[in-house]
């Protein structure tokens, strides 16, 4: 098949919604078929789109001539869809609200080439620019949703937010997100990432790994942390990742609670230097206000890390007690999960088992990326 993905913009920094639909389209290839991811060039990472193209994956940045609030204009994509789009059998639309997905609905439907919608959790209007949200779904989204011939959703609960759109639930499919597992057959050794930023051996890790956005939670897990440092000693907070809008607030927090010298932000870590903070952790926290599915919850159980998740994630069912800890949005009992864990050495080997097992035999790429193919010939078939 000819595939043509599209995503407002290209890079790792922008989380899960970039590193699926990468994974998908490099799988995708592998397999044989003829895949095109078009984009923007808003933070348009060179290094990663090369990666992809040598694995036979097409990548066409067009131009972003203004960025409202992450919705980027590049009408020069308006030309090579009018001239190209015909050439593919179906497109992929990742994320929601974007004008890429406005202007590949136009020459879709024009061209009567199918397409499905991946929203990556993007359909909930929250957390800011709710009356945007709104106008949009009101003049773009629905139309958007209701002529898609598919949708992906992730989780059941985000099957729900597409039937609160309005949609028909036999139009929804669901695939879940997963990983490539052979990036985890040769792990680093434990003790590099302590080396690189002077973290002592017998000390304990608390690592976040994610944006740095009010949605993720971050706060919270600041404040539960300021009291978990008062009942085990020389623990560390490792916060990963790019600054997404609430890096400032979030380091006058920790000035006030005077706790500077116990928190390591080290910015957003690739490849090898992510892996090696996951390896040396003691348990990986996602404190999310809301999430659907978050890739590094199952990097941190490829890499044998227990999570601690809070029951706004989509993926809490599959936390449970098997691979971590399910806690409501609250400080003491994310608190109270980060000690349980991290005082019960036979507890965290538990986790890590699981947590491997679980990735293996339900979340590799190589097994999901099937039922990506099963929706896209339903589609060629329909």
């Amino acid at each position: 098949m000819k595939i043509l993905h599209v995503i407002p913009f290209f890079t790792p920094s922008r989380g899960g919604s970039v590193a699926v639909p990468y994974e998908q389209s490099k799988m995708l290839s592998i397999m044989g078929h003829d895949v095109t991811i078009i984009t923007t060039d808003f933070e348009f990472d060179k290094e990663y789109a090369k990666s992809i193209e040598n694995e036979g994956v097409e990548v066409i940045p067009f131009h972003c001539i203004a960025n409202m609030g992450l919705f980027l204009f590049s009408p020069s994509m308006k030309k090579w869809l009018k001239d190209n789009i015909e050439k593919f059998d179906l497109a992929h639309m990742h994320n929601f609200r974007s004008y890429q997905n406005n202007v590949v609905y136009h020459y879709a439907k024009k061209y009567r080439v199918p397409y499905i919608i991946q929203a990556h959790g993007s359909l909930p209007r929250i957390f800011g620019k709710k009356q945007l949200k709104k106008i949009y779904d009101h003049v773009w989204g629905n139309k958007l949703l209701n002529g898609a011939e598919g949708v992906i959703a992730v989780t059941n609960m985000e099957i729900e937010q597409y039937q609160n759109m309005g949609l028909d639930r036999d139009k929804i499919q669901i695939v879940p997100n997963g990983i490539d597992l052979s990036k985890y057959d040769q792990i680093p050794k434990k003790g590099e990432f302590r080396r690189k930023y002077s973290i002592k051996d017998d000390g304990k890790i608390i690592l976040y790994l994610g944006r740095i956005h009010r949605i993720k939670g971050i706060d919270l897990l600041v404040d539960a942390f300021a009291d978990v440092i008062n009942e085990v000693d020389n623990v560390k907070l490792v916060v990963v990742g790019p600054d997404d809008g609430f890096l400032s607030m979030l380091k006058k927090q920790i000035a006030n609670l005077k706790i500077d010298d116990k928190i390591l932000f080290t910015g957003p870590l690739y490849e090898k230097d992510k892996l090696e903070a996951y390896v040396d952790a003691d348990v990986c926290v996602l404190p999310s206000r809301y999430e659907t599915f978050p890739v590094c919850a199952l990097e941190a159980c490829a890499c044998s890390v227990p999570v601690i998740v809070t029951d706004n994630c989509g993926i809490a069912n599959l936390v449970g007690d098997k691979v971590g800890c399910v806690v409501e949005f609250d400080k003491s009992q994310l608190r109270d999960a980060m000690f349980k864990i991290l005082s019960d050495e036979k507890l965290r080997r538990k986790f890590r088992e699981n947590g491997r097992k679980l990735v293996e035999e339900r979340f590799d790429w190589g097994k999901i990326i099937d039922r990506v193919v099963k929706v896209y010939s339903a589609l060629k078939n329909g």
